[in-house]
C-alpha cells in the first residue's frame, strides 16, 4: 500500500491525512482523520454517485452532537477514482472499476483494522458487498438508501437531480427543499469532474444484485447475508424508501434495524443531521462504545413486519401499534428496561444485537 499524502491540524477533527491508495482496481482518494488504533475500529465512509466525500458527509460530520463520536473513533472517508475534488478526467481507455472491485480495494485501505461503515447509495452498496466477502473486517454497519437490486429505479442523488421535474413522488421534496436541490445541483454540474462522474454512475447502474437472504430458523445456516449489526435509514419521501425496505426483508432481522426518517427526502444525512446522528450513537452503542455518550431522548416507534411490506404498496407513513419487544437489554448489563407501550425511547437501536423475533422499524 502506497498513500501519497500531506498533512494538516484540523481543531474538530485532529489529525487529517490525506491521498491517493494504491489498490489493484486503481487508486481511490482517501481523507484519514486521527491515527488508526489497535482493536479499535474506524469509521469508513463511502458517498453516492455524483458526490464526494465533502459534499455527502460534511453536514454531518461538522455537526456538534457528532463530536462526541469523533472524539472517539478515527475516520477514513474514500472516494471512488475521479470522485475527488479538481479531480482529472479519467485516462482514455480507461476502464472503471465495478461496483464488486470497488469493495474489493477497500481491504488495502484499512488492512488489518476492523471498521464500522457509513454509506450512502453506491456507497451504500459498496460497503454492504466488502461486507458479505470480508465479514471478518467489519463490526457494523449504517447504509442510507441502499439498493440491493441490480436494476430498477436508478436510485442515485445524481439521476435524482437530473431528472427531477419527471420524477412525481419527488415533488414535496422539491418544494420544502428547493435550496437543496439547487445547491446540490450546483455542486454537481460545476465542482465534479463530468466524465468521471457518468463512468461512476455507469458502474453503478451495471451492478450485480446483493443476492442476500434472510435466515429462517432451523433452515440453512450458511445463507449468504450481514452478518454485522445494521442500521437501515431512508427518508419517508425519498424514492428510495421501497428499495431500503426491500433490502431490509432479505436481512437478519436479529441484526437488522431500519429507521424510516418523517419529513425527510433523499439526503437525511444533509436534510436532519442530529437525528442521524442520534441514530448513529446508539448504534454504536449497542456494539459496545460510547457507554458514556451524553445523547438526547428521540421518542420513537416499532412497528410488525406487515406494517414493514405495507410500505410496498402506495407510500404512506401508517404504523401497525405493536409491540416488538416487552424487554430489551441496553449496553449495560445490569438495566434492562421492559416495554409496556408502543412508544419507546430510541435506545432500541442500541439493542440491534438482541435475538428479536419480528424486522424492527424505528421512526422518528
Amino acid at each position: 500500500r502506497s498513500v501519497a499524502s500531506h498533512a494538516s491540524q484540523n481543531k474538530s477533527t485532529g489529525f487529517r491525512r490525506l491521498g491517493h491508495v494504491e489498490t489493484q482496481y486503481g487508486n481511490v482518494h482517501c481523507i484519514m482523520t486521527r491515527t488508526l488504533k489497535a482493536n479499535h475500529p474506524a469509521i469508513l465512509t463511502f458517498h453516492d454517485v455524483g458526490l464526494n466525500h465533502k459534499s455527502c458527509f460534511e453536514t454531518l460530520f461538522n455537526h456538534q452532537d457528532m463530536h462526541e463520536i469523533i472524539r472517539h473513533f478515527p475516520v477514513c472517508h474514500v472516494e471512488a477514482p475521479g470522485q475527488h475534488e479538481a479531480a482529472k478526467t479519467l485516462p482514455a481507455g480507461h476502464t472503471y472499476p465495478t461496483m464488486d472491485q470497488l469493495s474489493e480495494a477497500l481491504p488495502s485501505v484499512l488492512k488489518h483494522f476492523g471498521v464500522i461503515g457509513l454509506g450512502v447509495g453506491a456507497g451504500a452498496y459498496i460497503l454492504a458487498r466488502f461486507a458479505l466477502n470480508h465479514p471478518d473486517l467489519v463490526d457494523g454497519l449504517v447504509l442510507i438508501n441502499i439498493n440491493p437490486s441490480a436494476e430498477g429505479l436508478m436510485d442515485t442523488f445524481a439521476t435524482k437531480v437530473d431528472n427531477i421535474t419527471s420524477v412525481s413522488n419527488l415533488q414535496d421534496e422539491i418544494l420544502t427543499n428547493h435550496d437543496l436541490i439547487a445547491t446540490y445541483r450546483h455542486h454537481i454540474t460545476t465542482t465534479m469532474n463530468q466524465a468521471n462522474v457518468s463512468q461512476f454512475f455507469c458502474s453503478y447502474n451495471h451492478r450485480n444484485a446483493l443476492e442476500v437472504e434472510r435466515p429462517i430458523p432451523g433452515g440453512n445456516i450458511n445463507v449468504r447475508t450481514l452478518k454485522c449489526s445494521t442500521l437501515l435509514i431512508v427518508g419517508d419521501h425519498s424514492p428510495a424508501v421501497d428499495a431500503v425496505v426491500d433490502c431490509n426483508s432479505k436481512l437478519n432481522p436479529t441484526k437488522t434495524t431500519l429507521l424510516k426518517m418523517a419529513d425527510c427526502g433523499g439526503l437525511p444525512q444533509v436534510d436532519q443531521p442530529a437525528k442521524v446522528i442520534e441514530a448513529f450513537k446508539y448504534f454504536i452503542q449497542g456494539m459496545g462504545y460510547l457507554s458514556s455518550a451524553s445523547m438526547t431522548r428521540l421518542r420513537s416507534r416499532t412497528t410488525s413486519s406487515s406494517s414493514l411490506m405495507s410500505l410496498d404498496g402506495p407510500r404512506s407513513r401508517a404504523h401497525t401499534n405493536e409491540l416488538q419487544r416487552s424487554q430489551i437489554s441496553s449496553h449495560s448489563n445490569d438495566e434492562k428496561r421492559v416495554r409496556s407501550h408502543t412508544d419507546v425511547s430510541m435506545d432500541s437501536i442500541s439493542s440491534v444485537n438482541q435475538s428479536v423475533s419480528k424486522a424492527t422499524e424505528v421512526a422518528c
